[in-house]
């Protein structure tokens, strides 16, 4: 039975090696891969987040690239596009071909909206609200439009609505309800919103019909700053401070509810609160 002695010999070294490497400096194999603290915040500071982060951009430039899967929109499954935004409810997004011809153009400006589709000869306006009657073409960008929330700053909470904060593992869950129904009846969830606790930024988001039915869900990764950092100026002298940084994600994620299809949005750049003239807004 020499050879079971000469493996238990083996085993033991084995493990020894492995033990001793996780108690070297950098060498880790076993301890946790992420050190950084989970912060901790209340509904209403995490509600001050959301007003914080949609009101540091007042205009927003963006270029992408955006993959369609399962057919969500009726155009090819690979565009390049750009995105125009201005506060508080103009947004314009353009599609193109690999060769630079448009597919499509999408303007939403306050309470209406155009969709184009020079392709197929299409041309739709009317009011977001009516989206779900005024034919299939429409719902898809609609949904594309929330999936640039992400971009332009994850929509406020109302003064009418109401939150709930849920600890969700290394996330926090803000419920958002609408105000007291009727005759007393309990608020219904209209969103619900994933902050990372460890940097307190959006990193998911669901929209929820009246019925209760998840109407899209949109993931938000890889963050980056944008913008140039400003600093305030010096009081009772003390040095000047620089401002945190703009942090947005440059990928996006968007899951159609009614199982659609998905899209995924790679940013390749995006400039914040720099003017934006006229016609970069388009008309509706």
């Amino acid at each position: 039975m020499w050879y079971w002695h000469k493996a238990h010999r083996v085993l033991g070294i084995f493990f020894l090696m492995i033990v001793t490497l996780g108690s070297l400096p950098g060498c880790a194999l076993f301890g946790p891969s992420d050190t950084v603290p989970l912060m901790q915040a209340t509904a209403e500071q995490l509600t001050a987040r959301l007003q914080e982060q949609a009101e540091e951009v007042r205009t927003m430039k963006g270029l992408f690239s955006a993959k369609i899967t399962g057919g969500i929109l009726p155009i090819g499954q690979r565009v390049q596009g750009t995105v125009f935004y201005q506060r508080p409810n103009a947004i314009r997004l353009r599609g193109f071909s690999a060769v630079g011809s448009e597919i499509f153009e999408f303007v939403q400006i306050e309470d209406e909206f155009k969709l184009r589709l020079p392709t197929m000869g299409r041309e739709v306006t009317g009011h977001p609200s009516e989206a779900d009657h005024l034919g299939q073409l429409t719902r898809p960008f609609q949904l594309s439009v929330w999936a640039m929330s992400g971009i332009i700053g994850t929509q406020a909470v109302g003064s009418q609505e109401q939150v709930r904060v849920t600890e969700d593992g290394d996330r926090y869950r803000l419920d958002v309800m609408d105000g007291p129904g009727h005759n007393g009846a309990a608020s219904m969830v209209t969103r619900r919103i994933w902050f990372d606790r460890r940097n307190l930024l959006v990193v998911k988001e669901e929209r929820v019909s009246p019925a209760g039915d998840i109407e899209a869900t949109m993931q938000f990764d890889d963050y980056r700053a944008v913008g140039a950092a400003q600093s305030t100026p010096a009081l009772n002298g003390q040095a000047p401070t620089a401002d945190k940084r703009i942090m947005r994600p440059f990928a996006i994620r968007m899951t159609d509810g009614k199982g659609s299809g998905s899209l995924q949005v790679t940013f390749h750049e995006l400039i914040p609160n720099e003017p934006i003239k006229p016609g970069e807004l388009g008309r509706v």
